[in-house]
């Protein structure tokens, strides 16, 4: 299999994450994709041009992330990340509803704010997305004592949420979004120890 990246995506982490934890990150070839450039050809596999995509064995295109995670998951044979039980199922991809809204506010805040000309930023939707990551980690911290960290099978709300927080300390270092979430706090913590999270920390561009 071959996935499509680049380096500091939150999304492509969540997949490497789950890949690790998979038992299949050796199965996988990481091919460095610039999906802003003008020259790439990534649109030939995913028509949104966004990394991550996962070509598989057989010539599949697989995107976005959550579709990539359940595919590596089909393939694992450990403990799922997506849970078999239907309640634990949707509460977990409920949870990573929250990290995936919570991600996507704030890369919809980055461009916003740091790639958008200063005279054309649009204050209304800078502070909506920012209230939609504060929403979202509220949520996170709500279930903090709920969810697993350094030990234990993780699902895909771990996961997500996991690669989320790590994304947004690398973009908005000045945050804050652990002073009144002690709990989330602590808990990223424990999974930031994890072993598949410290292998894919990722590196400022």
């Amino acid at each position: 299999m071959q996935l499509r990246y680049s380096p500091t995506s939150p999304f492509v982490r969540k997949v490497s994450v789950t890949a690790i934890e998979c038992g299949l990150a050796d199965k996988i070839e990481n091919v460095a994709t610039d999906p802003w450039s003008a020259d790439t050809d990534l649109r030939r596999s995913n028509p949104m041009s966004k990394v991550p995509c996962l070509m598989t064995d057989a010539g599949m295109a697989l995107y976005d992330s959550p579709v990539i995670c359940e595919y590596l998951d089909s393939l694992n044979k450990g403990t799922k990340i997506f849970p078999t039980d239907s309640d634990a199922r949707f509460k977990a991809l409920t949870l990573a509803a929250a990290g995936d809204g919570m991600t996507d506010a704030g890369v919809l805040y980055l461009v916003e704010n740091m790639r958008r000309p200063e005279e054309l930023r649009w204050d209304w939707w800078s502070a909506r997305q920012k209230e939609t990551m504060n929403k979202c980690m509220d949520t996170a911290d709500a279930a903090a004592d709920s969810m697993i960290g350094t030990d234990g099978p993780i699902t895909i709300a771990e996961i997500t949420i996991g690669c989320g927080l790590g994304w947004i300390d690398l973009r908005f270092p000045d945050f804050g979004w652990r002073d009144d979430r002690p709990a989330l706090a602590d808990w990223f913590d424990n999974i930031s120890a994890r072993p598949s999270f410290e292998q894919t920390v990722p590196k400022p561009a």
